[in-house]
């Protein structure tokens, strides 16, 4: 059985960061030969791991440590007035968590997202075999939360259950639906589930100050860090 002590990592070469311009990267991977269980799985995501499809890996850049894994106590967490307007505007959608696996109706909301969202990424153009690689392959306990409005799928959020908790793995949602701010909503429900399983944690990924687009992680409060290999919560800056 595969622990801790007898995991292999690997570093990749360096490659051009993904969020950074101008910075070089190198990823730390967890040996894809491994048999990683859900308790594994708990440990490393602990220690700032990250699951991609078959894929657990984390940051591993000598001259850069801008790339933080954050989390959220759900039993801690405080809705602002604008994270309860979100939560108020979404009352009317119809939320179900279902075994992740694909289909052509996740794929198309999928495809959408990516192309007229995200078209200036390293996940673009979007494909098929992409979507599976990325968000089916190498699940160990992961679901699909579905946020339908009259029966229409505008939003699909994938989540992994760990033992201490929920990771948030990726969110799409229709463009013409932005209004909706399914991103945090789909963060809101989230840790809602969290709290009915009794457990602790929402992880988020990775927050870095300097990237505009992961801003949004922040204004969710009290939100820890993992700094120097301890959990820590995060100033809050203006």
């Amino acid at each position: 059985m595969t622990n801790l002590r007898t995991l292999a990592f690997f570093a990749t070469p360096p490659h051009d960061c993904s969020y950074l311009p101008d910075r070089e990267a190198t990823t730390m991977f967890v040996d894809p030969r491994a048999d990683i269980s859900k308790r594994l799985y708990s440990q490393l995501t602990t220690l700032g791991f990250r699951r991609s499809g078959s894929h657990y890996y984390r940051p591993h850049c000598e001259a850069c440590s801008a790339c933080v894994p954050v989390r959220l106590n759900a039993e801690r967490f405080v809705a602002d007035r604008s994270q309860r307007r979100v939560w108020k505007r979404n009352s009317d959608l119809q939320c179900e968590l279902v075994p992740g696996r694909y289909s052509e109706e996740y794929y198309g909301l999928y495809e959408r997202y990516i192309r007229l969202r995200h078209s200036d990424g390293d996940m673009y153009p979007p494909s098929r075999e992409q979507f599976t690689s990325f968000l089916v392959e190498g699940a160990t306990d992961t679901w699909f939360l579905e946020m339908r409005l009259d029966n229409q799928l505008i939003g699909l959020a994938v989540v992994d259950a760990l033992e201490d908790g929920l990771s948030a793995i990726y969110t799409v949602f229709d463009p013409d639906q932005d209004q909706r701010s399914l991103g945090s909503f789909a963060i809101l429900w989230q840790l809602e589930e969290v709290r009915r399983r009794d457990m602790a944690y929402l992880y988020l990924g990775y927050w870095i100050k300097a990237c505009r687009k992961m801003n949004y992680k922040t204004r969710f409060r009290p939100i820890e860090a993992l700094v120097d290999g301890h959990w820590q919560e995060l100033p809050e800056t203006r």
